[in-house]
């Protein structure tokens, strides 16, 4: 099962004892400053959980999988996500 937003807000406001609406706020404004960082091309580090970096895909020749036609795919930003050995680590451990 995937951990959505609202799920998040839920926890944040259960394990701090806030209110749902000042978790709402909190989560919107965190998600805000990654959107707005990751738009302005810089990365966003969260130490013990990973690096989010914008790379760019340069263009490419790419072809239409309906029609098999050929077709030249402009370039484009995207973004990648790389864990950090400490949230590696968290998720390789055995339970005893």
């Amino acid at each position: 099962m995937a951990l959505t937003k609202d799920g998040m807000i839920s926890m944040i406001s259960e394990v701090a004892g806030i209110d749902r609406k000042k978790s709402n706020e909190s989560v919107e404004k965190i998600l805000e400053i990654i959107k707005s960082t990751l738009e302005s091309g810089e990365d966003v580090l969260i130490s013990g959980f990973g690096k989010f970096s914008v790379n760019e895909k340069h263009e490419r020749m790419g072809r239409n999988p309906a029609t098999g036609d050929s077709l030249m795919l402009p370039p484009r930003k995207i973004v990648t996500f790389r864990y950090s050995g400490k949230l590696r680590e968290g998720m390789n451990k055995k339970k005893r």
